[in-house]
């Protein structure tokens, strides 16, 4: 589907979304199992940024680039603006790490999950203070 939303003449951009209707369900959890949506597959070409939005009017921006992606948005600047929270975390029980996204207010819940998954915060990524002390211990 193109959006055609963008200004100016022949800057549509051509997004290769493939729904998956019904969506793929699946287990996930640890401790507490629940169905997972996998509800289609999105293709950018390098250069190209999709934007999810939440109903409270977060933004999380995801950019490809020839040599990867940008996963989040500037750490300390866009998601904090938007209220998200970046927090890099590590599976007790598998020994895998994730940076997670915590909407601002929504500490509580986060620390329930992480209780419930058995997950460790390693570190907060999100505001300059935190960004330059993890930045000064690996420094050394």
């Amino acid at each position: 589907m193109a959006y055609t939303g963008l200004p100016g003449a022949g800057l549509e951009v051509d997004v290769k979304f493939a729904p998956k209707n019904p969506p793929r369900r699946f287990r996930v959890g640890n401790a507490v199992r629940f169905d997972m949506k996998d509800c289609g597959t999105l293709s950018l070409e390098p250069d190209e940024q999709v934007t999810f939005i939440t109903e409270g009017g977060a933004e999380y921006d995801v950019v490809r680039k020839d040599w990867g992606f940008y996963a989040t948005p500037s750490l300390n600047g866009r998601l904090e603006h938007f209220g998200l929270r970046g927090v890099l975390i590590k599976n007790r029980d598998t020994g895998r790490y994730f940076v997670l996204l915590v909407a601002r207010g929504h500490e509580a819940a986060f620390d329930a999950y992480c209780e419930q998954e058995n997950l460790a915060v390693i570190s907060w990524l999100d505001s300059a203070s935190a960004l330059d002390a993890l930045a000064r211990k690996l420094e050394k």
